[in-house]
């Protein structure tokens, strides 16, 4: 899992849909609050559906780049030579939209409450990512904000939100990755035992 990096640029080489509904599969294990499992994964290969999600994607992220983000977020991107446009969205083979369910809907149409919805996504979409790396593909983690159009793109019902776009291939060949670290386990663990723990 050390290896596991985020790729802004991927290959247009065609990936097998078989390891993203295997990579799928596994978020579906993840644990969730009441077991409720508040999650759809949307799989995106159509070149059309990919284009109309980059355009409006860039369009939000212009408007966020150009007026919305403070200072200080734009000064934390730099280093990482991002801006609004997006080509990624339709050079990557497969965008997976990770929708929350918010709550669900009885067979009278009711709703049914449900419950730390963002925790149980989160989880799947951890489990997700590891899964598709597994597997030798590269992902990204892009959230476009506001993400409402996904939604109507994607034909999601009400109940349904956005929570996280991932653009999944193989990486470019040559791609240089950004230099960064990540903290050592001694910054980031804390073991509290009972005196005479062995």
């Amino acid at each position: 899992m050390r290896t596991r990096r985020t790729v802004r640029e991927f290959s247009p080489e065609p990936v097998p849909l078989e390891l993203i509904e295997r990579a799928i599969a596994v978020a579906g294990t993840a644990p969730s609050g009441a077991n409720q499992q508040p999650w759809r994964f949307v799989v995106v290969g159509d070149p059309a559906v990919k284009r109309e999600i980059r355009l409006a994607a860039e369009a939000e992220e212009r408007e966020n780049y150009e007026r919305r983000f403070p200072p200080e977020w734009l000064a934390a991107l730099a280093p990482f030579g991002t801006d609004w446009h997006k080509e990624f969205l339709e050079v990557a083979p497969y965008l997976i939209v990770v929708f929350r369910i918010d709550y669900g809907l009885s067979a009278e149409g009711g709703k049914q409450k449900h419950y730390y919805v963002n925790e149980s996504v989160g989880i799947a979409t951890g489990f997700l990512l590891a899964a598709l790396h597994v597997a030798g593909l590269a992902t990204l983690t892009h959230t476009p904000n506001p993400m409402g159009f996904l939604a109507k793109i994607c034909g999601r019902p009400a109940n349904e939100r956005a929570f996280l776009l991932i653009p999944v291939g193989y990486p470019r060949a040559g791609t240089t990755l950004p230099d960064i670290s990540k903290k050592k386990k001694e910054d980031i663990c804390l073991v509290l035992e009972s005196p005479g723990a062995q």
